[in-house]
């Protein structure tokens, strides 16, 4: 029994509170920075509220980048940065859920090596193999490509975890009843498991989009023109300018455009996300 006390609740909130300052002010910090001038933003002090250059830095690393790295338009890198993270949460999910039903479902020899095989892969982050995935992908001709992004990186052995657990959580009874009704593999798949798992789906979705938005050692190598680089790569590049003092207010606007998409994801997909964490549909 959870017995009421005002003081700890007060103190919740107070520690709630600070929590969300501390990992809301750079973000503040950041948005205001983006509406001043180059020159206010090397002064000091430095503002906190907003300035009134909005609307020109926002149309200028939109429509015509920053300059003093690289001339590509943000519009360009968010593109490129979609595309990467779409492709790759999709392709873990496709791969992963198709994985995880054949370990359930079918009876093959060596399957739970597959399993195992599969999951050990957890302790290999892309840093580890990224030199012999490199040497794969420039053999192949993919880099400065899309596929070259993308592929590489949509194999999830946590994805396949979540979804093998899942279905070992569906009751026998259901793939008992649709063989007795004649319908195969397939449609059991189609029409009972892919509706059963949308949350977890979701849930994925989200985890899996952000990942492959926040790439960068990867796109790094793999990209070598700037018309492929992503979002995360443009702040970097603008960021580390030699030569010249950086336009910050430029670097900042890039900043908030790059995290909008993923904190869109977040906002919109959050019931789905919490449900896919917290639930399991059966």
């Amino acid at each position: 029994m959870v017995e009421n006390r005002p003081w700890l609740t007060v103190f919740s909130h107070i520690v709630l509170l600070i929590g969300v300052v501390i990992i809301a002010f750079p973000v503040w910090m950041t948005f205001v920075a983006s509406t001043h001038d180059a020159q206010t933003m090397l002064r000091s002090p430095v503002p906190l509220l907003p300035g009134p250059h909005f609307f020109k830095n926002y149309r200028e690393v939109l429509t015509e980048g920053y300059a003093r790295t690289s001339g590509i338009p943000v519009t360009i890198a968010l593109f490129n940065s979609m595309v990467m993270a779409l492709g790759i949460c999709i392709g873990k999910i496709i791969i992963s859920i198709i994985a995880a039903f054949a370990i359930v479902y079918f009876r093959f020899p060596f399957r739970m090596a597959a399993f195992w095989a599969i999951f050990v892969t957890l302790m290999l982050p892309v840093e580890v193999r990224i030199v012999p995935t490199y040497g794969v992908v420039a053999g192949l001709g993919m880099v400065d490509s899309y596929s070259g992004l993308i592929i590489p990186l949509i194999a999830s052995a946590t994805a396949t975890f979540l979804f093998r657990q899942f279905f070992l959580s569906v009751p026998d009874e259901l793939a008992e009843a649709s063989r007795v009704d004649g319908a195969g593999p397939i449609r059991f798949f189609l029409d009972i498991l892919l509706p059963m798992s949308r949350t977890t789906i979701a849930a994925l979705f989200v985890i899996q989009f952000i990942y492959g938005w926040n790439q960068y050692l990867w796109p790094l190598l793999v990209t070598n023109k700037e018309s492929f680089y992503t979002a995360v790569m443009l702040v970097a590049r603008q960021a580390t300018a030699v030569d010249a003092t950086p336009s910050w207010n430029l670097i900042m606007a890039t900043a908030m455009l790059a995290m909008l998409p993923p904190v869109l994801v977040v906002i919109f997909m959050q019931r789905q996300f919490v449900r896919g964490l917290v639930e399991t549909e059966k």
